[in-house]
């Protein structure tokens, strides 16, 4: 089947399979390496994407189902050279270990952040818990997460 797909502000067109994972076309297919495969079972997180505004795990999102709602991913942030608000906190605070992970956090942080600019900590916590990090930058995570939405570390929920 073909799929006309809007990425990251740019329309591709693909030949894929309908129950093809989003997340195999946007490597595959699109070449965006933001995106990891992690489980393969939305249970970690790093190939979480926003589709439509909202925190996707792409290993569990049959193109098929995508239709005509925007795909973003880290690389439709920015770049190393113009990195958007949460990526430099996340830099900033050395949120990254291994760095597996990270390109999924933002895009979920992002999307939380996209929706309500200014979460209490009990919000970011909740909205972040799906993803992980087996190196344990989560606090370092949360402070960069924190440093954007301007939200002091323990604030009351």
């Amino acid at each position: 089947m073909t799929f006309e797909l809007t990425v990251n502000d740019k329309t591709h067109i693909v030949d894929a399979e309908a129950e093809t994972p989003l997340l195999y076309v946007l490597r595959g297919e699109l070449g965006l390496n933001g995106p990891k495969y992690g489980c393969g079972l939305g249970q970690c997180g790093a190939c979480t994407v926003q589709l439509g505004g909202k925190a996707v795990y792409s290993c569990l999102t049959p193109l098929i189902t995508v239709g005509e709602r925007e795909v973003r991913t880290v690389e439709g942030l920015g770049g190393v050279d113009s990195m958007n608000p949460l990526q430099q906190a996340f830099a900033d605070e050395q949120a990254a270990q291994c760095g597996y992970c990270i390109a999924g956090m933002i895009m979920r942080a992002q999307a939380l952040l996209d929706e309500n600019p200014h979460p209490t900590e009990a919000e970011i916590r909740s909205h972040m818990q799906p993803n992980l990090c087996r190196c344990g930058t989560h606090m370092r995570i949360l402070r960069a997460i924190r440093r954007v939405a301007a939200v002091p570390a323990g604030a009351a929920a």
